[in-house]
C-alpha cells in the first residue's frame, strides 16, 4: 500500500495529529471564550450532533440475532465497567508513588471508566471472522450503559470535585446524548429506504465532529501557560496503555476459551475487542461535561487520545494472528464433535471372501465368524490354524 493509499485509510489519526498543531500554533482561536465559542458551539451542538448521526447510523433491527446470547453480552460489560476500571485502580496506587503527572495518571483512570467503542471493536471482530452481531450489540448496548455508568465511575474513582454539580452532569448528558439518540433513531424509522440507499458517510461526520472536539480541547490546553506536560510522563503512559490493553487482551482470551466457558472461537475473538476497546466518541464528549472548567482538562483526555489509536493499531496488527487460531480452533472442534466409527476387526467384504476360501459359510456360521478374532487363530489363504 502506498504513501496516498495508507493516508486516506488513516486520515483520522492524520487529523488528531494536525488538530493538535494547529492548536498549539493558535490556541486562542478555540478556546474558551475566544471566537470559535466552544462553550455552546462544541458542548451542546457539536456533541449533540455526534450522538444524533448515532442515532440515525445505529441498526437497531440486526442486534436483535444476538440478543439472547447473554452469558456472553454479561462478560463484555462487566469485564468493561466493572473490572477494567477497578483493575486500573489498583494499579494506579502503585504509580501514584512515581515522579509520573498525576493528570496523566487521571486520565489512565477515566480510559478505564469509559465504554465499548461503537466502531472499532465491531470493524475488527468483522475482520476476523468472528461473532460480528454479538460484538455490534455488546457495543451498542455498552454505549447506553456508558452514558449512566460512566459518569458514576469517573465520579467514584476521580472524586466529585468537579465544578458541575451531579445533577447538572446527568441533565446535561441527557439533553446532549439521549435525546438527540433517540430523535435520530426516530428519524431513521422515516428514511429508512432513503439511508439504506445512499448509505451516508456517518463514520467519516462523527470524526470531523470529534476533531472539532479535540482541537478545541487542546487550544484551551496551550491557552493556559500552567499547564506543563514532561516527555517522561508521556512516554510512561504510552507504554502503559500498550501494556495495558495488551494484558487484558490476554486475560480475556484466557477466560473465554476455557473448556466450560461455553464459548466458541467467534465468540471469544468479539470478546477480546469488545472488553478492550474504549470509546473516544463517548469520551471525548462526556470529560467535557464532567470536567467542564478544569484547567487540566487536555492532560486528563491525552491518555484516551493515546489509547484510540493504540487500540486499532493492535487489533489491526493482531488480525491475521487470531483469524489463524480461530479457524484452527473451529476445525479442531469440528473434528472432535464428529461421531468416531465403529472399530472393526476387518472390512465385512474381505471377511466373507475369506471364509469362502476356507470352505466356510459366513451366513451358517455365525459364530465362528463373531468370535473368530478372538479364538487366537491364525489365517492364511488356503486354511486356519488355531
Amino acid at each position: 500500500m502506498g504513501l496516498p493509499e495508507r493516508l486516506r485509510k488513516e486520515w483520522f489519526l492524520l487529523g488528531i495529529v494536525l488538530a493538535i498543531a494547529a492548536a498549539k500554533l493558535q490556541p486562542a482561536v478555540g478556546a474558551k471564550g475566544g471566537p470559535l465559542k466552544p462553550e455552546i458551539t462544541i458542548t451542546y451542538i457539536a456533541v449533540s450532533a455526534i450522538f444524533f448521526n448515532s442515532g440515525l447510523s445505529l441498526k437497531t433491527e440486526e442486534l436483535t440475532s444476538a440478543l439472547m446470547h447473554v452469558k456472553l453480552h454479561l462478560f463484555v460489560q462487566i469485564f468493561t465497567l466493572v473490572f477494567f476500571p477497578t483493575a486500573i485502580w489498583l494499579f494506579l496506587q502503585l504509580l501514584s508513588i512515581t515522579p509520573i503527572n498525576e493528570w496523566l495518571l487521571k486520565g489512565l483512570q477515566t480510559v478505564g471508566c469509559m465504554p465499548p467503542p461503537v466502531s472499532s471493536a465491531v470493524i475488527l471482530t468483522k475482520a476476523v471472522g468472528g461473532n460480528e452481531a454479538a460484538a455490534i450489540f455488546n457495543s451498542a448496548f455498552g454505549s447506553f450503559l456508558g452514558i449512566v455508568i460512566t459518569p458514576l465511575l469517573l465520579l467514584l474513582f476521580l472524586g466529585s470535585s468537579s465544578s458541575v454539580p451531579f445533577t447538572s452532569i446527568f441533565s446535561q448528558l441527557f439533553m446532549t446524548v439521549v435525546v438527540p439518540l433517540i430523535i435520530g433513531q426516530i428519524v431513521r424509522r422515516y428514511i429508512k429506504d432513503w439511508l439504506e440507499r445512499k448509505k451516508p458517510p456517518f463514520g467519516a461526520i462523527s470524526s470531523c465532529v470529534l476533531l472539532m472536539i479535540i482541537y478545541t480541547t487542546f487550544c484551551d490546553t496551550f491557552a493556559n501557560p500552567n499547564i506543563d506536560l514532561d516527555k517522561f510522563s508521556l512516554i510512561i503512559v504510552v507504554f502503559i496503555i500498550f501494556s495495558v490493553q495488551l494484558s487484558f487482551m490476554f486475560v480475556t482470551f484466557l477466560f473465554s476459551t476455557r473448556n466450560n466457558s461455553g464459548f466458541t472461537p467467534a465468540d471469544t475473538v468479539a470478546i477480546i475487542f469488545c472488553s478492550t476497546h474504549k470509546s473516544l466518541t463517548l469520551g471525548i464528549p462526556m470529560l467535557k461535561i464532567v470536567f467542564a472548567g478544569y484547567e487540566h482538562l487536555s492532560l486528563i483526555s491525552v491518555p484516551l487520545l493515546i489509547y484510540h489509536p493504540a487500540q486499532i493499531l493492535l487489533g489491526s496488527l493482531l488480525v491475521p494472528t487470531i483469524k489463524s487460531w480461530m479457524i484452527s480452533r473451529q476445525k479442531a472442534l469440528k473434528l472432535t464433535r464428529q461421531p468416531k466409527a465403529p472399530v472393526k476387526a476387518w472390512d465385512q467384504a474381505q471377511r466373507e471372501h475369506e471364509f469362502w476360501m476356507t470352505g466356510l459359510n459366513p451366513r451358517e456360521n455365525s459364530c465362528t465368524q463373531f468370535f473368530f478374532p478372538f479364538i487366537g487363530c491364525v489365517y492364511t489363504e488356503q486354511s486356519i490354524h488355531c
